[in-house]
C-alpha cells in the first residue's frame, strides 16, 4: 500500500492529545513518498488532516476547509497564480523579488474549495511591502503568532535562517472566529459554515520562504489544544523539504511581462 493511500486514523478534535498529534505527525512526515512536487504533497497533507480530524459530537469532519500556503516569488509563479497576483495589484507594477502568499493545497466541503484554480480570492496574495501586510489583519497576525516578523517574510535575509533554526514556531489561533477582524468573509463564510476557531501552523524553509497550514474548525479550540499543533510543523517541513525546487505540480509557461 502506498503511503498516501493509507486510511487515516480519526482524531476527535475535542479530545486532542499529544498521542493524536504524534500519530498525525508520523503520517505527515512520510506522506510525500512517491510525489513529484510540493503542490502534490501539500494536497496530500490537507486531505489527510481533513479526513482525520473529527468532531466527536457529530462524527463529522471537524474542518469544513483546510488550506496550505507558501510564500513564492512572483517571477517564479505559474501563469495562473501569477496573473491572479497581478490583478490583485491593480495599477501597481509587481516589484522585483516580490513575495506572494500562494495557495498550494486546499480541500473542503464546498466543491470550489478543492482546487487552487477555483479559489476566488486566495490563489496568490501579493506582499509587495511591510505596509501592505499590516493592512491584511489575518496575514499580519498569522506571521506574528508563528514567531516571525513581517520583514522576514516580505524581504527575507539569509542571516535570519541561523536564528530560525533555534526558533520554536508558535501556532496561529483565533479562538473565536465569529466577529473576529482576523477572519474576513464573516457573512459569506464564518456564519453559514459554523466556523468557531481557526488554527495555523508552519515554519520557514531553507529557501527562506514560509509555509503554513490553516484549519477552519467547527469546534472551539483552546490555546492548550492549539499548541499541540506546533508539533506538526516539523513533520510538515520534512514532508515538503525535498520539493523546494519543484513547487508546482504542472508548471505552466510563465508569460513575460
Amino acid at each position: 500500500m502506498k503511503e498516501q493511500d493509507k486510511k487515516p486514523a480519526t482524531c476527535n478534535i475535542a479530545k486532542f492529545t499529544i498521542r493524536e498529534v504524534t500519530e498525525l505527525g508520523r503520517a505527515v512526515r512520510t506522506i510525500g513518498i512517491g510525489a513529484s512536487s510540493m503542490e502534490e504533497v501539500s494536497g496530500r497533507i490537507v486531505r489527510y488532516l481533513y479526513d482525520s480530524l473529527i468532531d466527536g459530537r457529530t462524527g463529522e469532519r471537524a474542518c469544513p476547509l483546510i488550506r496550505f500556503f507558501k510564500t513564492q516569488t512572483y517571477e517564479d509563479l505559474p501563469a495562473g497564480p501569477r496573473g491572479f497576483a497581478r490583478d490583485m495589484l491593480g495599477k501597481d507594477p509587481p516589484l522585483p523579488g516580490m513575495k506572494c502568499m500562494t495557495l498550494l493545497g486546499t480541500v473542503g466541503e464546498n466543491p470550489e474549495w478543492n482546487s487552487r484554480g477555483t479559489s476566488k480570492e486566495h490563489q496568490a496574495i501579493p506582499l509587495p511591502s511591510e505596509e501592505v501586510v499590516y493592512q491584511l489583519p489575518m496575514i499580519r497576525n498569522l506571521i506574528k503568532q508563528l514567531g516571525l516578523s513581517v520583514q522576514s517574510v516580505v524581504t527575507p535575509d539569509p542571516v535570519l535562517l541561523l536564528d530560525m533554526k533555534q526558533n520554536t514556531y508558535g501556532v496561529f489561533l483565533v479562538p473565536e472566529a465569529l466577529g473576529s477582524s482576523y477572519i474576513p468573509a464573516q457573512e459569506e463564510f464564518v456564519t453559514p459554515y459554523g466556523i468557531k476557531s481557526v488554527i495555523g501552523f508552519g515554519g520557514m524553509l531553507p529557501s527562506l520562504d514560509i509555509f503554513v497550514v490553516i484549519l477552519f474548525l467547527r469546534h472551539s479550540i483552546t490555546r492548550e489544544t492549539a499548541d499541540l499543533f506546533k508539533n506538526l510543523s516539523l513533520n510538515t517541513k520534512l514532508a515538503v523539504l525535498p520539493f523546494e525546487k519543484t513547487v508546482f505540480a504542472s508548471p505552466e509557461k510563465v508569460v513575460s511581462q
